[in-house]
């Protein structure tokens, strides 16, 4: 079997779309959480908070293929761009047939639902463009990219809500792990839409903290107050040890281990049994025993499911091990928050010192 690791990787975040600020505004506590203020015109919507991220996406990107990308495939790719320029890996002047890409994203743009939709309410054809269901459709990002690096691999795109980019990353490492493909483009994205906030509104889920926008996300807190709906996305350049190191290669960090399952219980109450069980299989990928973590981001997003994350963690790593959420400064991303969680993770570990965290939340 292969080792795989990183040698490229970048984000679109809602606290910085770079390392540097990224980095300034965790240590300075910001969140990019904010009331929204354009949405306030919508009748219904009780929460009217979310992360957006604020800087530019898809300026540079070739605007023949802009035609195609709605906002969550412009994120993709403008992160994939930056990601294989870090990497040193010139696509144009390699094997694409040995490149895939396995990508992410709970949905495509939902602004592309009113026309579509229309002809089922109005029953009228209206507004209808030859791109619009391409973004409209689950695995837009993943086939955008497609075109756009003209990688000719394999192609798995993951449309798994909150699961989409720990899917992409885990089958991006098994498909070079099995020496299908030496290179693999992996991560997700996710737009931000007023729609995702009221699906969670409509079931008192979503957070209505609106005279404190910026600690409105509150993982792990007994007064949490709720999910808060974040947007972006982060790609990594996977590659197997051995290449990389021949073409010298930067090897920020190496994934050493996967697992996913089913819940088979509900469709939306989590199973202890079955969150337990991925971690127990996760660590057996990787070969390695609870008390080797040294340190865990966790997905807590604020909401009820917190207290059951909290106990499989405790039950299984102890109270020592270092453990955080990424939420309460970049929101529930769905698609793409496993994705600048692991960016920022693998970031952190190559920049800061976790015997500096404070673990006493855990109690």
């Amino acid at each position: 079997m292969k080792r795989v690791v990183v040698t490229g990787m970048s984000a679109a975040t809602p606290i910085g779309n770079t390392w540097q600020t990224a980095h300034s505004n965790l240590r300075a506590g910001n969140s990019g959480i904010r009331y929204m203020d354009e949405w306030e015109d919508i009748q219904g919507l009780s929460s009217l908070l979310a992360a957006p991220v604020t800087e530019a996406i898809g300026q540079n990107l070739p605007r023949k293929q802009l035609r195609a990308m709605s906002r969550v495939s412009r994120i993709a790719a403008q992160t994939t761009s930056e990601a294989l320029s870090m990497s040193g890996l010139n696509l144009l002047e390699y094997d694409q047939e040995n490149v895939g890409i396995a990508y992410g994203s709970s949905f495509g743009s939902a602004d592309q639902l009113v026309p579509f939709g229309r002809v089922l309410s109005e029953r009228v054809v209206r507004g209808i463009s030859p791109t619009g269901y391409i973004k409209l459709m689950g695995h837009t990002a993943a086939v955008n990219l497609s075109q756009f690096t003209g990688a000719k691999g394999r192609l798995i795109p993951t449309s798994t809500a909150c699961a989409s980019a720990g899917q992409a990353i885990g089958y991006a490492w098994e498909t070079i792990r099995q020496g299908i493909h030496p290179v693999m483009i992996a991560g997700s994205s996710e737009e931000l839409s007023p729609m995702q906030v009221a699906v969670f509104d409509s079931f008192y889920a979503a957070s209505r903290d609106h005279d404190r926008p910026e600690a409105a996300s509150r993982p792990f807190s007994k007064d949490r107050s709720g999910i808060v709906v974040g947007e972006g996305g982060a790609t990594f350049i996977l590659e197997d040890l051995e290449h990389a190191q021949a073409r010298n290669a930067p090897i920020l960090a190496e994934i050493t281990g996967f697992a996913t399952n089913m819940d088979g219980h509900h469709l939306i109450q989590q199973n202890p049994d079955r969150l337990r069980r991925v971690i127990e299989m996760s660590l057996q990928s990787a070969g390695l025993k609870a008390n080797q973590i040294g340190y865990i981001n966790a997905n807590a997003s604020g909401a009820e499911s917190d207290y059951q994350e909290v106990d499989i963690i405790r039950s299984l790593f102890g109270s020592s091990t270092p453990v955080a959420s990424s939420k309460g400064h970049i929101g529930q991303a769905f698609g793409g928050g496993g994705a600048m969680e692991s960016w920022l993770t693998i970031n952190m570990m190559n920049g800061w010192s976790f015997k500096q965290v404070d673990t006493t939340f855990l109690r």
